[in-house]
Order: structure tokens, then sequence, then C-alpha cells
């Protein structure tokens, strides 16, 4: 199965670079559910 992420944030704000990495975390995050457990 997929699921498909999207993220808005406003460019004077937020550097496109911290949105990338917030959004590979919260994908690795998906992927592997024990460890959201664990760091909870």
């Amino acid at each position: 199965p997929m699921m498909y992420v999207a993220l808005s944030y406003d460019h004077r704000i937020v550097d496109g670079r911290e949105a990338v990495q917030f959004l590979v975390r919260v994908k690795e995050l998906v992927e592997d559910p024990e460890t959201l457990l664990l760091e909870g």
C-alpha cells in the first residue's frame, strides 16, 4: 500500500530544506511505527 503526504508551509518562515527533513522523518516513523512508540 502507498500513502501520499503533502506539506504546505510559508517559505518566508520555513526553509524548504527543513520542511523536507520533517517529511523524511515522518516517512521514517510511518514505515517503522515501533520507533515512534519507543521514542515517545
